[in-house]
């Protein structure tokens, strides 16, 4: 869980945030609770967002993952599409976020991918699809993200 890797962004995005003097690994990152739950953004762009996240750590007394840390994984990845959907001027805050728990999943990581269901001008919508190592899934997720104005610096 500690090791770094780079997060894989579109050149314009890099373009864009470096113009501003902004640190894109830290500002799309999976935050504190994700770096605990250890969520790595392994690719993000506003039309696929990709995420792995390790079951161990993060299950309920049963032994098999927490429906709360698949919100997370959720959470944290249709977010971070959201946000570069907005773009530099833009936040993306989260307004409804529903889950639907396929299977339980006991050892190994978890991959969420997140993909575009409607992105406007003042909200973003992303459905997650998490999957175990075999690529069954594991739970169906959509997310809704408010696109506010940022504030100024």
């Amino acid at each position: 869980m500690g090791e770094q890797h780079t997060v894989k962004f579109p050149q314009e995005v890099i373009d864009e945030y470096a113009a501003l003097g902004v640190d894109l690994p830290a500002l799309f990152s999976a935050g504190h609770l994700g770096t605990r739950m250890g969520v790595q953004i392994m690719e993000a762009s506003a039309d696929r967002v990709v995420a792995t996240m390790p079951v161990e750590g993060n299950t309920q007394p049963y032994g098999l993952l927490h429906g709360g840390a698949s919100a997370v994984l959720a959470e944290t990845i249709g977010s971070v599409g959201a946000m570069l959907h907005g773009g530099s001027t833009k936040i993306a805050v989260g307004v409804d976020l529903n889950c639907t728990h396929h299977r339980g999943v006991r050892s190994g990581l978890v991959t969420g991918v997140a993909t575009p269901v409607h992105r406007g001008r003042t909200s973003a919508t992303y459905e997650i699809v998490i999957t175990d190592e075999n690529d069954k899934r594991v739970c169906s997720a959509r997310l809704t993200c408010v696109l506010k104005d940022a504030p100024a610096s």
